[in-house]
């Protein structure tokens, strides 16, 4: 049964003492898809994060002729175990000019970008599609790097869709043996090798840091040299992550550990801090199960920013993340100021314009002055909250509603695309969930866990 097409979060009214798992890392899952396709070798992900985002990664690798086998996680239901058989960076199938392989990305960033750079290591020719949404959001710097690189990608306003040609140099074929066992037949395309003289491409990471990541992920097999430019290296925690990756991974195969989501860990972090106060004259204890330790995701520096600084970073403090602090920031005990936004314009939506339209109408003070955010103490009440179709819209402000009464979000299940299960975690009982109360808003009937399921 699909999710109501409005919810309403209620309240909690009592303490809660809850550790939540959430699910496995978007951009560590999705950055280890590609790895692992490009590795010489079977590997096995554990703890991968089974969304609407690593699904349509998953759904191009199998496009693109990799076998990938999906298995459940009994620790948790929204990830999986994935293995991958790499071909030591051979794709195998490609289309041609007349008829193009084709790609769809969804809306997720993450792949529309790493896979315009992989299939630059195919022999053949490649067409990336999504929704919409993702055909109006940047691609223009990494294509100028990939034709830079020397490879041909049509698109006639640097946007998807888009085609693209890839090319190879070729070598004798390696051993069948690996191509038996992965189950993938020996076409018409041969082993990948990068070039004797590595080819050079500079990239700016203004709009997104998803256009280094994606050269830096293929580019081990392609011979590239990647000039970053448009940001310090202090302002890339993203591109730290994938530099980290690509030096641990198993390049011949073998076994990955995915580690759980900072960013979707955040509103619980937050569901915390709203009522840390206490209700009842007692503290919530809510803690997340297994907390990254490795510094790859930014946002695991969550937990500490709880007491909301007076000034928090886009870039150096906070990733995704910021939009939790921005939205609990009107319950705070001073004026806060969110800055370097910039990159929120451009993504699953407009979202600096779609946080202070949202954080307005449920009564905060929210002044926006360039790509800064400055959010002020405020008294707030009940609203119904357009999401834009954007899961962290929704997720944020749910979490607002375990502290504010009257709060309703619409088309709730758009949280699908990185966290299906977010609203039954709000819903179950603990020490495994919050025990909230979300009603269908239409008619006010509490919904039950099973009903809160994102598909």
């Amino acid at each position: 049964m699909p999710l109501p097409p409005v919810i309403e979060i209620v309240p909690l009214t009592s303490p809660v003492r809850a550790e939540i798992t959430v699910p496995g890392s978007k951009s560590i899952t999705n950055r280890a898809l590609i790895l692992a396709a490009l590795s010489d070798g079977r590997t096995t992900l554990r703890g991968a994060l089974w969304s609407e985002d690593t699904q349509v990664m998953t759904d191009c690798l199998r496009a693109l002729g990799f076998t990938v086998d999906v298995q459940p996680d009994p620790a948790e239901p929204c990830n999986r175990t994935i293995t991958v058989c790499g071909l030591g960076g051979r794709l195998p199938r490609a289309g041609t000019a007349e008829r193009p392989l084709e790609l769809f990305v969804g809306n997720a960033g993450t792949a529309a970008r790493f896979l315009a750079a992989m299939v630059c290591l195919g022999d053949g020719v490649y067409r990336l599609h999504g929704v919409s949404r993702m055909h109006e959001r940047p691609q223009a710097a990494l294509f100028a790097a990939l034709r830079e690189l020397g490879y041909r990608v049509d698109s006639p306003n640097d946007k998807l869709p888009a085609v693209i040609f890839g090319s190879s140099r070729r070598k004798e074929a390696p051993s069948e043996m690996r191509n038996a066992e992965c189950g993938v037949r020996n076409e018409s395309q041969s082993l990948l090798t990068s070039a004797a003289t590595p080819k050079r491409c500079s990239v700016s990471v203004a709009e997104s840091s998803q256009f280094a990541s994606a050269l830096l992920l293929a580019g081990g097999v392609g011979g590239w040299q990647v000039e970053i430019t448009g940001a310090n290296e202090d302002e890339l925690p993203y591109v730290d992550m994938t530099r980290e990756l690509v030096k641990v991974f198993p390049a011949k195969g073998g076994e990955f550990q995915i580690e759980p989501d900072a960013s979707s860990g955040s509103y619980f972090w937050a569901a915390r801090w709203l009522s840390f106060t206490g209700l009842a004259g007692e503290s919530n204890s809510i803690r997340v199960k297994n907390w990254p330790t490795t510094n790859w995701q930014i946002d695991a520096k969550f937990t500490a920013s709880q007491e909301l600084a007076i000034k928090i970073s886009r870039k150096t403090d906070l990733g995704d993340s910021i939009m939790t602090a921005i939205v609990i920031a009107p319950l705070g005990f001073a004026p806060i100021h969110f800055t370097d936004l910039g990159r929120l314009r451009v993504q699953e939506c407009e979202r600096v314009v779609a946080l202070r339209t949202e954080l307005t109408k449920c009564g905060a003070k929210v002044i926006e002055e360039g790509d800064t955010l400055t959010v002020f103490p405020s008294a707030l009440h009940g609203a119904e909250i357009e999401t834009y179709d954007d899961h962290r819209m929704a997720m944020c402000f749910a979490v607002l509603g375990l502290k504010v009464p009257g709060i309703k979000i619409k088309n709730p299940a758009c949280v699908k695309k990185t966290f299906p299960n977010f609203f039954q975690k709000l819903a179950t009982p603990p020490p495994h969930g919050l025990g909230a109360e979300i009603r269908d808003a239409a008619t006010g009937r509490p919904l039950a866990v099973e009903e809160l399921f994102a598909d």
